[in-house]
Formats: C-alpha cells, sequence, structure tokens
C-alpha cells in the first residue's frame, strides 16, 4: 500500500504552478500505472477509477498559487517539523490529492465499496478549465455519480453551499487628447463618467438574501485608464467582482448592472453559479457518520465545486482555508491521516 505521507511530500516537491503542471500529471499517471489502476488524461488532467459499487466522484487540483516574497523557506524544499509539512500547495491541495489518491489504491485493491472515480484537475487556481473539461466528458459518456466529493482544506468540515463568481466589465469610452487641452478642447474624460457609472451600483439590488449563503455581493476591482497621467484616455474601464447566491441567475443579475449604469457593460464570465447540496443529500449525511465531529458550512470562497452545479456535491479535505495562498504554507501529517479514515469511512456509508 501507499504511504500516504511519503506521496504527499512527493507531490509537493514537484513544482505545479497553474499552467505548468505536466510534469506533477506525469508522475501521478505513472503512480496509477504502476498500481494497475485505470487512468486517462486529458490534457494535464488525470480521471481515475477502481471499485465497484455506487458511483462516487472525488475531484481535486494538483496546481498551486505562484510563489510570493512571502515565503521564508524554500517552497519546493519539502520539510516535515514536529508534524508540520511546509511547502508550496501542501495544503492547498496536496494535501487531499494525496488522501484521495491512497483512498483510491484501497478501493482498487478491495475491489469497493463503491465505483470511485478520481479527477486530478489542473488550472484550479485561475480558471477551473480542469475539472470543468472532466466534468464534461464523464457527463458525454454518461456517467452519473450518487455523490460528489471536491478535495479543499476545509478541516474535514462539509462544505455543503458555495457562492458563485461573476465577473462583469464596465467600459466607459471618451475622447483621447493631452490631458493640458482637455477642457478647451471639449473632449469628454471617460474616468468621470466611470466613476459615476461605479457610484450608481452602490445599494444596487441584488436579489433576496440566502439562509446560509448571505446576500450576493459586488465590489469594482481592477482599475484601467490612461498609461500615463497626461493623457486623457479613450476608454476607461472597471472590473466588477460579484459573489452570488441562488435566487437570480447570473444573466438577470447581469441585467440589473446594465440597466443601473449608463456605460457599456461586457459579461466577461457568467458560469460559474452558486451550488447548493441539500442537507439530506446521500453524501450529506454519509460524510456526518463518517465523522460525527464534522459541521456543514456555507463557503463564500470559490473552488470547482461550482463546475458540479445540479448535483449532490461538496467541499470537504484536509488542511485549513486560511493557510492557503501564503507564505511558509503547511498541513499537518494528523490531519492526511485523518482525511484517508474519513474518505474511505464515507464510502462505506455510501454503499450502505
Amino acid at each position: 500500500m501507499l504511504d500516504v505521507l511519503h506521496l504527499h511530500r512527493e507531490l509537493v516537491g514537484i513544482p505545479s504552478v497553474s499552467r505548468s503542471e505536466g510534469p506533477i500529471m506525469d508522475f501521478v499517471q505513472a503512480v496509477f500505472e504502476g498500481l494497475g489502476i485505470s487512468v486517462e488524461r486529458l490534457g494535464n488532467n488525470l480521471i481515475a477509477t477502481a471499485g465497484k459499487g455506487p458511483k462516487v466522484l472525488f475531484d481535486t487540483h494538483l496546481d498551486t498559487v505562484p510563489i510570493t516574497h512571502a515565503w521564508t523557506r524554500d517552497p519546493f524544499h519539502v520539510e516535515s517539523v514536529n508534524g508540520k509539512v511546509f511547502g508550496l500547495g501542501s495544503n492547498d491541495a496536496k494535501a487531499s490529492a494525496a488522501a484521495m489518491i491512497a483512498t483510491l489504491e484501497r478501493v482498487h485493491v478491495e475491489g469497493g465499496p463503491c465505483e470511485l472515480t478520481l479527477i486530478l484537475a489542473s488550472m484550479e487556481e485561475v480558471n477551473g478549465e480542469g475539472t470543468e473539461l472532466c466534468w464534461k466528458h464523464l457527463q458525454e459518456a454518461g456517467y452519473q455519480p450518487v455523490g460528489v466529493v471536491v478535495g479543499e482544506p476545509t478541516e474535514l468540515n462539509i462544505g455543503v453551499s458555495q457562492k458563485g463568481l461573476m465577473i462583469l466589465r464596465l467600459i466607459a469610452e471618451g475622447m483621447a487628447c493631452h490631458s493640458a487641452n482637455a477642457d478647451r478642447l471639449g473632449a469628454k474624460n471617460p474616468v468621470w463618467d466611470l466613476a459615476e457609472n461605479i457610484t450608481r451600483l452602490r445599494g444596487i439590488d441584488l436579489g433576496p438574501e440566502h439562509p446560509c449563503l448571505g446576500k450576493t455581493t459586488l465590489q469594482p476591482t481592477v482599475l484601467e485608464g490612461s498609461k500615463t497621467h497626461n493623457q486623457v484616455p479613450c476608454e476607461a474601464s472597471c472590473l466588477l467582482d460579484l459573489r452570488t447566491v441562488p435566487g437570480l441567475s447570473h444573466e438577470e443579475l447581469a441585467d440589473r448592472v446594465e440597466q443601473a449604469v449608463s456605460c457599456k457593460v461586457e459579461r466577461k464570465s457568467l458560469r460559474l453559479q452558486a451550488v447548493q447540496c441539500p442537507p439530506e443529500a446521500a453524501i450529506v449525511q454519509a460524510a456526518l457518520r463518517a465523522r460525527p465531529a464534522s459541521a456543514t458550512f456555507a463557503s463564500p470562497t470559490m473552488s470547482d465545486q461550482a463546475f458540479f452545479h445540479g448535483q449532490d456535491a461538496i467541499k470537504c479535505g484536509p488542511g485549513v482555508s486560511a493557510r492557503s495562498h501564503t507564505g511558509d504554507e503547511f498541513v499537518l501529517e494528523s490531519e492526511i491521516l485523518e482525511a484517508v479514515d474519513f474518505y474511505w469511512n464515507l464510502l462505506q456509508e455510501m454503499a450502505k
């Protein structure tokens, strides 16, 4: 059987910043093939399957965010200090990946208790294209799981709902000219127009409050205008980050923003809908029985759980969310070992 802690250290030691996941996928593919586990590769993504019984899908990612200056250690020199494993991606989400791979191996050896399919995805930290591609591939093949588990650091608590994400871009147009000549020429400065339109969005009705996820939120984030101080730009724009809840569709929300402003609205991304797994769903109840200390929660942050809209999907894995994307990221060895037991117990509960 695999040594899950050794496997985890090997995964963390392979650099896999988003868009450079090839080497780590090569490594894991070789692991699966060496174990005799059926594996399919779609670009830099893997789909592996083992066992017989109710169909359960595990999904997690092997890419990481880039290195930051906050690191005081070599992020790829994996260190275990008093049970803490330091390294980029150790917590998010290679701890989940190692535990899920170990669980798949046990299913392969024992032949059950479920038919377990595992997606190991790329690109989660940038756009989620890896899981999106693999899930579409499985659906086109007629695959339908009875439950989905998305591996992210949740302290093994059970994320039953997650806010969606939509991105809009406000675009105001004007007349490019030297800033010293703008008033004399009567040039329209689009920055003034953009600022006015951003202000209009304060207090906009974004639909009803969700009992678990709260309200849809809207935040202006990236502003673009002239590249130099002495030029009035011909165009000024602002990205809007909306974290959405069930109630209004993304198309309806975009319509409301368009009605509130006088400038152009570009719909950059509407595909990441909010998700809600019913508390009575089999996967939720199985997870609670597998680990009675776990609690359900609503997640304000984005993950590949978004692609399982309409499925009974939970987000659950070892590690702590607050450690993600930080300098000197770490996970506890005990958290990984507990996750292996939890995932196995969950499958046993799903098979009952």
